[in-house]
């Protein structure tokens, strides 16, 4: 897939960490010229305070392969989201991959809590942040992607929409804006299928994103480590397992026959073969239901 993608160009708004970088590097290692927004940079940091930046994974994009180019964007105001795509447009002229991956919402929710005592700023918050940015961010990048046809538009989300049916998500407004996500794939595919372009709604499993191995205080060297502590952490994958995921998705002559589903890491390797960084294909979803949810002792076997 090295060069899969090259002369395209995509957009993968909220690249600092996780699965943003890990889809910017991805798309950059096939070859592609690729745009990373996010509010944290190295003149300034966002309120999660992190060291992260989408400088850094801009860099991390040229490096794998492709052109990255950071752009600045708090995606909840539009009028620097139009400014973001007015530069696409003009120093491009087109947009083949858009992934809204834009999120921030970390600290804003609290696990189990019931909504009359969740935090309602914190709550709100939570949403403007994980669905009012992929509208608003849609509604300015989709003009420019439908120039052409075979676009791509991946909405990230957590859980895939028939898991995500079945099971209550940390916290009402935590499911709610998950949920409000894997709709929006649902919707832009059925916008956006006669015009030539897909939409799909896609779902990493559990991630061993920079806050994740913080939070365990271990490496991406050093992860099995926390599995004394977590040992469902055992099913975890890279976030490049993600981006691949995209890559595979954006490659693919006949990914129309996506448009509008709920797709997952661990189900597209299956489907197109590719691999985890360390050569392996966990599949979260089916575990989480056969074997974590279901009470089994963690056993990661058969499933990645």
């Amino acid at each position: 897939m090295s060069a899969a993608l090259d002369g395209k160009v995509a957009l993968v708004a909220g690249a600092t960490r996780g699965a943003g970088r890990g889809i910017a590097v991805e798309l950059g290692a096939a070859g592609a010229t690729v745009y990373v927004t996010g509010r944290s940079t190295r003149a300034q940091r966002s309120e999660y305070d992190r060291p992260e930046t989408i400088e850094d994974t801009a860099d991390l994009v040229t490096e794998a392969g492709g052109h990255g180019i950071a752009v600045p964007t708090d995606h909840l105001v539009p009028s620097q989201v139009r400014a973001l795509v007015d530069r696409v447009a003009a120093e491009q002229g087109r947009l083949d991959v858009l992934v809204n991956d834009i999120w921030g919402g970390e600290h804003l929710f609290a696990w189990d809590a019931p909504v009359w005592e969740h935090d309602l700023d914190k709550g709100l918050r939570l949403l403007r942040l994980a669905v009012e940015t992929h509208a608003i961010t849609s509604h300015h990048a989709l003009p420019l992607l439908l120039r052409g046809r075979g676009g791509l538009v991946v909405e990230m989300t957590d859980g895939t929409a028939e898991y995500n049916r079945d099971t209550y998500r940390n916290s009402f407004f935590y499911d709610l804006a998950k949920s409000a996500v894997l709709r929006m794939g649902f919707s832009l595919g059925h916008e956006l299928g006669p015009r030539g372009a897909t939409a799909v709604a896609l779902t990493p499993g559990w991630m061993r994103s920079e806050i994740m191995l913080d939070h365990f205080e271990v490496t991406e060297e050093t992860w099995r480590d926390a599995l004394d502590r977590v040992p469902h952490f055992c099913i975890s994958e890279t976030p490049s397992y993600t981006g691949r995921a995209v890559v595979a998705l954006a490659a693919d002559p006949e990914v129309s026959r996506w448009n509008g589903q709920s797709l997952s890491s661990g189900g597209l390797a299956r489907e197109y073969g590719f691999t985890d960084l360390d050569g392996s294909r966990p599949d979260a979803w089916r575990y989480l239901v056969e074997v974590q949810d279901a009470g089994g002792p963690a056993d990661a076997t058969g499933y990645r």
